[in-house]
């Protein structure tokens, strides 16, 4: 009798002659790249450092695609992206020092989101380890320290020997739900020393599932099935689960309104009768959510954004599914159930009772006639024409990336996503400069589609050195940049707490002049000709950028009423 754990792969003929004969000239570099290969990886990004140059030298005798930016931040950037588009791990190769903590910002970004990264750097040599001052170059005491609070997982590796395994178990961390950044890091003497180990043939890892404790959605079901009045808030946990199909059928059979949130847009379609669409920052929505008496939160943990700034009080149940043990039952109260957004839907799918409420849809048209009306008195018709003619310009498949400006926080409430995974910000962690890098990501990933980017031109300012790389690597990206002289929403948030803004006025370049001094050709445009100049620009291979001049307002908080 054979089991299972008696079982051994055997090595094909192929792969013993590689391991007896591996080639000469191999180094640890080479068992980086091997052991990414061997897991699927085809893209890379980075940035060369002297410390990491031989995981660099190796990617020269592998088949790996390299997509360097030139800051790591950027990088990093570039990575989640590929990783959102893909659901693969992105590998982003760095150095020591300067360089690792560099790309700090992009990885906070990436766990905030569950963005799958995995992220590679290199180290100071083995000897100068152990928190000693020995002065090398990039020196730190504890490098792996500084990643910790910030990625999911760190993996430290000492022997070549480890390297294979200590990649293949990061990998598989990033791509264990929640999705998310993790780091590896290796010394530059273990990275440059000459190998004797085998060629790295094969790399499979089975990230686990995380399915739903039966008893939970036992009761979740028999609640939501019983509601008078359920309603549905889809968080980014249904996109990157793939969920958006199960999140219908789930709605359509509770006759439950959804709201997306900003960060799961596109997770439910926009125009359907049931969809509440994304106006979290609205109280007629947070009013509706208060008053569901059971109410389904999928793949969110609630945070400030999705909260309408933790003014949202829930009167009903609660049903909480969160792949994030940390975000289950942080904010409220709630059935919790720690699960992955697709495997917890299909069980309610299964279990749940089919209701019918007639009043549903009218519910709804009802809530979103009262945001319109609230909107239209606020005379901002020109943040809602630029909107328009940017979702009129971008294809309906295409994806596109906004910056933390005032634009992007409209597209936040008012943008029809058309799509899952066709709408990303940096709304997670807030940093300023993720537009243009990740569009350059997502084009790496999928050139057979354009991308746009959307940046303030202070955020654009964080990015301008990303037209090289754009150039280089020819990606199809349109970068539109409103140009409104300065830190737009910081101006306007300090003009009303305190009067008048200090520190947000900037001298900015001639963004079109600069743009082709890259060689990326640019377009200065209007208001009123902004959907065909960007059409235009879409439609067009390779990168450009689009420069709009505008002063935009944001719509009235709610929360502070």
């Amino acid at each position: 009798m054979t089991h299972d754990h008696d079982l051994v792969l055997r090595p094909t003929v192929a792969q013993t002659e590689a391991a007896l004969n591996p080639p000469p000239g191999r180094n640890g570099g080479d068992l980086v790249v091997e052991t990414l290969a061997g897991l699927g990886a085809t893209t890379v990004f980075g940035l060369p450092g002297q410390h990491a140059l031989g995981m660099f030298d190796a990617l020269r005798r592998s088949d790996l695609r390299y997509i360097g930016l030139r800051v790591e931040n950027n990088a990093g950037f570039a990575a989640d992206a590929y990783g959102r588009i893909t659901g693969e791990a992105a590998p982003l190769l760095l150095s020591t020092g300067p360089g690792a903590l560099t790309s700090l910002a992009a990885l906070q970004e990436a766990r905030a989101a569950s963005a799958p990264v995995l992220a590679i750097s290199s180290q100071i040599p083995t000897a100068g380890l152990g928190g000693g001052r020995h002065g090398y170059l990039h020196e730190l005491p504890d490098q792996a320290a500084s990643f910790r609070g910030v990625v999911k997982s760190v993996h430290t590796v000492r022997t070549q020997s480890q390297i294979p395994s200590a990649i293949a178990e990061a990998w598989t961390s990033a791509l264990t739900v929640p999705h998310g950044p993790v780091w590896v890091e290796i010394p530059q003497d273990v990275l440059l020393s000459e190998t004797p180990i085998p060629v790295v043939t094969g790399g499979d890892t089975f990230p686990e599932e995380l399915p739903p404790r039966p008893e939970l959605t036992a009761v979740a079901a028999d609640l939501l099935s019983r509601a008078e009045r359920p309603a549905i808030i889809a968080g980014g946990g249904v996109v990157r689960a793939d969920a958006s199909g199960k999140l219908r059928q789930l709605a359509e059979r509770l006759a439950a309104p959804v709201v997306t949130t900003f960060g799961g847009k596109g997770a439910f379609p926009w125009t359907h009768p049931l969809s509440l669409q994304s106006w979290l920052e609205d109280r007629h929505t947070t009013d509706f959510l208060e008053d569901a008496d059971v109410l389904l939160v999928v793949g969110s943990g609630l945070g400030e954004l999705s909260s309408n700034y933790h003014t949202f009080k829930p009167r009903g149940r609660v049903v909480q599914i969160e792949a994030d043990l940390g975000k289950l039952e942080s904010n409220h109260p709630a059935l919790g159930i720690h699960a992955d957004a697709r495997l917890a839907l299909q069980a309610l799918l299964e279990t749940v009772t089919d209701r019918t409420d007639p009043t549903a849809a009218d519910r709804v048209r009802e809530v979103l006639d009262k945001v319109r009306e609230r909107i239209g008195s606020q005379e901002l018709t020109l943040e809602q024409d630029v909107l328009a003619a940017v979702r009129g310009a971008l294809p309906p498949g295409a994806p596109s990336f906004w910056d933390m400006t005032i634009l992007a926080y409209w597209a936040w409430s008012a943008f029809d996503a058309k799509a899952p995974n066709t709408m990303h910000s940096a709304q997670g962690a807030g940093g300023l400069g993720y537009g243009f890098p990740a569009a350059l990501g997502a084009a790496a990933a999928d050139p057979t589609r354009p991308v746009l980017a959307v940046s303030g031109d202070g955020g654009a300012l964080y990015s301008v050195a990303e037209l090289a790389t754009a150039r280089q690597y020819d990606l199809n990206v349109t970068w539109l940049i409103v140009d409104d002289g300065g830190y737009g929403i910081l101006r306007e948030y300090m003009t009303d707490a305190f009067g008048q803004p200090t520190a947000t006025e900037l001298t900015r370049p001639d963004y079109v002049a600069l743009a082709e001094t890259f060689g990326v050709p640019g377009t200065r445009t209007s208001p009123e000709t902004l959907e065909a100049d960007l059409a235009k620009a879409l439609a067009a291979p390779g990168p450009s950028v689009v420069v709009l001049p505008a002063v935009l307002r944001m719509f009235a908080p709610t929360h502070l009423d």
